[in-house]
């Protein structure tokens, strides 16, 4: 059986339908993959196990707006992980779509005025159609990688941290990371893992790598270097800064321009929809 995973989301939708009488609800156990009839009863939520989630437990993930719950034998434990190797806490943040992830509480896609799926598609957008062999430098959630897997030939993604795909294995929407042939997932430091790749492999490159503070070697002139290095002739890549309005964004993302024009990319452009900037090979 798939793992029951709720939110302050649905566990809201619950209570209320309980306060009003209800005995049953249309409800998503999955962070709204699916919906299906689930029964209300005086003790609370029946589960498909045969379990009941009491009603003070759904009280209780309604007072946690920036976890998720993973419910077994009618207990509830929140998704997050601590990793010793970057020390750092990974949690699987709820939104009305598709979660995200924090990274020692920054969110690893943007979640105002938008969500993190429709996040990733501006992204894979920028760059269609997403042919040949794919890169993806920074695997979060997988979600770039499984929407690139869908008219890719092979896509490569890298994770540095194990914590986070220990988030993965129990994100509804990270699923098809782990069981796509078509997608190869890699364990380790980027900047490392690509200098070791055989030069000219892809044809599509998203770097979508963690905030400058947290990863500034990804952002830097030799990594464009490897980058361009491993791409093909009249390639694209699609690097994710971050807003190009804040004060920080503008910065970024004028040094960025700089450092890929600099190791030979052409047709560097700024893409607002999607925060970031492509360029060509």
């Amino acid at each position: 059986m798939d793992p029951l995973i709720l939110s302050h989301y649905q566990a809201q939708e619950i209570l209320a339908a309980h306060r009003t009488g209800k005995v049953s609800i249309e409800i998503s156990l999955d962070l709204g993959l699916s919906i299906s009839q689930k029964t209300l009863t005086s003790d609370g939520l029946l589960l498909p196990d045969g379990e009941t989630l009491g009603w003070g437990k759904l009280e209780e993930i309604t007072k946690s707006t920036s976890s998720c719950f993973i419910i077994e034998n009618g207990s509830l434990q929140p998704i997050q992980f601590y990793s010793e190797l970057t020390e750092r806490a990974y949690t699987l943040y709820p939104t009305r779509g598709a979660p995200t992830m924090l990274v020692s509480g920054i969110p690893m896609h943007r979640i105002k005025d938008t969500e993190p799926h429709a996040d990733t598609l501006e992204k894979v957008l920028a760059i269609k159609p997403l042919v040949g062999h794919v890169l993806d430098t920074a695997t979060g959630l997988g979600y770039t990688a499984i929407e690139a897997a869908r008219t890719a030939v092979h896509v490569t993604t890298i994770e540095l941290d194990p914590a986070a795909l220990s988030v993965c294995r129990l994100n509804p929407w990270s699923q098809a990371l782990f069981n796509n042939p078509k997608i190869t997932q890699l364990i380790g430091d980027s900047f490392d893992l690509v200098t070791e790749m055989e030069p000219g492999r892809f044809m599509r490159v998203i770097h979508d790598p963690p905030t400058f503070s947290l990863a500034g070697d990804l952002y830097s002139r030799d990594f464009y270097q490897e980058l361009y290095r491993v791409m093909r002739n009249r390639s694209q890549i699609f690097h994710y800064i971050g807003d190009p309005e804040s004060k920080s964004g503008r910065s970024i993302t004028a040094g960025v321009i700089r450092r890929m024009e600099q190791v030979g990319f052409r047709q560097v452009r700024r893409v607002p929809r999607a925060f970031g900037v492509v360029a060509i090979k």
